[in-house]
């Protein structure tokens, strides 16, 4: 798929309500983290954190933490049995991030305070990372985000947990519904308004399907990503990579990693 629309997303909206974003992302952390959707790119990640002498993952935009519990789990299968896991977002969500920290013993933690992306605090240190996130960037955005990481000093790498492929979008007006419907009442921690606005009023599955689209659509081919790179990093101070990685079972994720040289 080489189309690619700056078309807006509901989560993306200061106005639209916690509460449905907060069911919108309890979604999209169950089926990634369920998926392992994140796994495949744990080599590169583990490569990064060595390279850059990193014990911690900063996560930027992290949302409700989806599939941040497997890319903990990959890292100590990389031999990282030291690495710990920071979760920041622009829209916090500690009742989801206080469950997560409890589950892994305070491996991994968050920030309490709303973290711009672009330019992240001082007192935050570690590798940073994007997962399922760096598409809500426009291009001028995207770069101010990668120059303040090159600035830092500190590694960075984005995922996104699609091939931007037109099958994908199919799934998401199919195959991914349906299981939002089947799924929904197993979702941790329980939440009696993510069961209203699923069932009773929809909202939660509808918006679901227009963020999922347009997440597709808005998606950076390989080329751009590592076009973006270069124009944050016109001194050529990060060694930057940009592909593809699949999971044995099909699917792919799309990414761009840099750091230091």
């Amino acid at each position: 798929m080489r189309l690619r629309l700056r078309l807006f997303e509901f989560e993306d909206l200061p106005w639209f309500p916690a509460v449905i974003r907060a069911g919108m992302m309890d979604y999209l952390r169950f089926m990634i983290s369920t998926l392992g959707t994140y796994r495949p790119i744990a080599p590169l990640l583990a490569e990064g954190l060595r390279h850059t002498n990193q014990t911690t993952v900063l996560e930027l935009g992290a949302g409700a933490g989806g599939g941040t519990e497997t890319v903990l789990r990959a890292l100590e299968a990389q031999g990282l049995n030291d690495v710990r896991i920071v979760l920041t977002d622009l829209y916090p969500q500690p009742a989801a991030w206080a469950d997560i920290a409890q589950r892994t013993q305070g491996r991994i933690s968050h920030e309490a305070a709303a973290v711009n992306a672009l330019a992240v605090p001082a007192h935050l240190l570690g590798f940073r990372t994007l997962f399922s996130a760096f598409h809500h960037f426009p291009p001028d955005a995207a770069k101010a985000m990668l120059q303040d990481a090159v600035r830092a000093g500190t590694g960075i790498g984005v995922f996104e947990g699609a091939g931007k492929h037109w099958v994908e979008l199919l799934l998401a007006w199919t195959v991914l519904p349906v299981a939002q419907l089947l799924l929904t009442p197993f979702f941790r921690p329980f939440r009696l308004s993510r069961l209203v606005f699923t069932y009773l009023i929809p909202i939660i599955p509808l918006c679901t399907i227009w963020d999922g689209s347009v997440s597709l659509l808005r998606m950076y081919s390989t080329d751009e990503l590592l076009a973006l790179a270069h124009s944050a990093d016109p001194a050529g101070r990060f060694e930057w990579q940009a592909g593809k990685k699949q999971h044995s079972w099909g699917p792919e994720v799309t990414y761009l990693i840099g750091w230091p040289k």
